[in-house]
């Protein structure tokens, strides 16, 4: 889909013609025995499993084992060392502010960007998504919602005093802390909904990235989503992540 975005002179000269939308959406800490198409026979995904039947799919695809260094990779197309992110906490998960991304050449070639969920490139105003190419901001803060590390790692103080901390957050909307509604990924998925169909009434062409907290640890799901799997005798964590799996596969059916 895109590659090699990691110079400055990159341009939009190779975007000329038609500009295809792009929706890019990243789960957290979802591995491949977490969906019922590869082999998973207590999860229902049906959406995901549709997904994976229509999709071009790649076998041999390497990432780093953490997160900020792969999502430095996946906005860049360069390894994340040459983007100065060595690990999640500590500063050590900012994107050097050097780095060209996939956001800044999309809008630079006419497209709308909007980012949806999580960030964890830095949290520090050069560092947000507003700064590196995004026209629609929407996030958490940190590398989970709640945490907070010493430093500038962290994400927003009504978040880290919330005991349930995945319903009714406080959200970077762009520039503005807003408090929302609901079940995190509901959240975002309703926000990125919402942008999509703004920019496709407009007839703009769209970069749509969606970035999911979930099923990061705590394992926390609504409970009608847990329900059963503790009926079928599974712990709270087991339930909550596997709840987790299921609402993300709810909420992809919607934006499918």
């Amino acid at each position: 889909m895109f590659t090699g975005c990691g110079g400055k002179d990159a341009t939009h000269a190779g975007l000329a013609g038609s500009r295809p939308n792009i929706i890019l959406l990243m789960t957290d800490d979802q591995g491949m025995g977490d969906v019922a198409a590869l082999g998973n026979t207590v999860l229902r995904t049906p959406n995901i499993d549709r997904f994976y039947g229509i999709s071009t799919r790649f076998r041999e695809f390497h990432v780093s084992p953490t997160c900020s260094p792969t999502r430095s990779s996946i906005m860049s197309g360069r390894h994340e060392f040459r983007n100065g992110v060595t690990h999640t906490i500590l500063e050590r998960e900012r994107m050097a502010l050097s780095t060209t991304t996939i956001a800044e050449v999309l809008r630079d070639a006419g497209y709308e960007t909007g980012i949806f969920g999580k960030w964890h490139l830095g949290d520090e105003d050069a560092y947000q998504p507003y700064n590196r190419g995004f026209t629609e901001t929407f996030i958490h803060g940190a590398g989970g919602i709640g945490q907070a590390y010493p430093g500038s790692c962290a994400d927003f103080p009504p978040n880290q005093e919330k005991e349930s901390r995945y319903f009714d957050n406080a959200i970077l909307h762009n520039d503005t802390i807003v408090q929302t509604k609901g079940f995190c990924t509901d959240v975002f998925f309703d926000a990125a909904l919402g942008w999509i169909k703004k920019q496709h009434d407009a007839k703009k062409p769209y970069f749509a990235y969606i970035t999911t907290n979930a099923p990061h640890g705590p394992m926390i799901a609504p409970e009608s989503y847990k329900k059963r799997f503790l009926e079928m005798g599974y712990d709270e964590n087991v339930a909550g992540r596997y709840g987790m799996i299921e609402n993300i596969d709810d909420n992809l059916g919607n934006l499918m």
